[in-house]
């Protein structure tokens, strides 16, 4: 596949999203058990954060340093995910260009970005992962 190809060719159509009143606890059990690193937020289908799996490390290194177990647990339980999202999500077109994408990554140090349509509604997602595994081990170059 080409670097000007549409982002609409490699994003994840189905995936995986939490609510702003989401409870860490849950987010820390998803991340570990589903291999997944990233979590939109939405709030009634609309675009509002995201959560990585590094503010999800950043959350638990700063406040639950000293607990460990059913303690943290229940601590992260407590934390909506609300207080540790990222506001400030970088959202692309589905015609966005793969090469775009690369270049939001490498310029925001960032793993993820959100695929909306023309209303806001997130439709994509694409990771590092998917651009490096359509650029390395399915696509033609």
């Amino acid at each position: 596949m080409a670097a000007d190809s549409p982002v609409s060719e490699i994003m994840q159509r189905e995936f995986m999203h939490i609510a702003p009143n989401d409870g860490l606890d849950f987010v820390e059990e998803v991340m570990g058990i589903g291999r997944v690193r990233h979590f939109p937020v939405l709030d009634d289908g609309k675009l509002v954060g995201i959560v990585s799996q590094r503010d999800l490390l950043a959350a638990s290194l700063t406040r639950v340093l000293a607990f460990e177990g059913e303690h943290r647990r229940s601590f992260l339980k407590s934390v909506p995910v609300s207080e540790v999202m990222t506001r400030e999500v970088h959202t692309v077109s589905p015609a966005t260009a793969l090469r775009e994408i690369a270049r939001l990554f490498a310029r925001y140090k960032i793993g993820c970005v959100v695929v909306i349509d023309d209303d806001g509604t997130p439709v994509g997602l694409v990771t590092e992962t998917d651009l490096l595994t359509e650029a390395y081990l399915t696509g033609d170059r």
